[in-house]
């Protein structure tokens, strides 16, 4: 089974950094796509951030010039780097991979979560 294990979460005051991993089992270039969703309470679940195999980058607006994604297929990890971090950043950072197999079929991967607080 596919494994993804997040870790850096935590506690931080307004305009601090944290970085989080995501621990894959296996080599992440056997996923398509891998990314960083995040939900807070009350709200959907949104797009944070996406680094696909062709290593083009997206991330959601809200992030945009403050948070980083970038892979290590070495090491089978994928980060997320935020800097300027807010209260509105404040939810549960889920890690996610999409696999499309060759013969048909998507597969999509999750995190069980790490929780982000940014608060004084």
């Amino acid at each position: 089974q596919v494994q993804l294990v997040e870790s850096g979460g935590g506690l931080v005051q307004p305009g601090g950094s944290l970085r989080l991993s995501c621990a894959a089992s296996g080599s992440i270039a056997s996923f398509n796509v891998m990314g960083w969703y995040r939900q807070a309470p009350g709200k959907q679940r949104e797009l944070v951030a996406t680094i696909p195999r062709s290593g083009i980058t997206n991330y959601a607006n809200s992030v945009k010039g403050r948070f980083t994604i970038s892979r290590d297929n070495a090491k089978n990890t994928v980060y997320l780097q935020m800097n300027s971090l807010q209260p509105e950043d404040t939810a549960v950072y889920y890690c996610n991979a999409h696999m499309v197999r060759t013969m048909g079929g998507d597969y999509v991967y999750w995190g069980q979560g790490t929780q982000v607080t940014v608060s004084s």
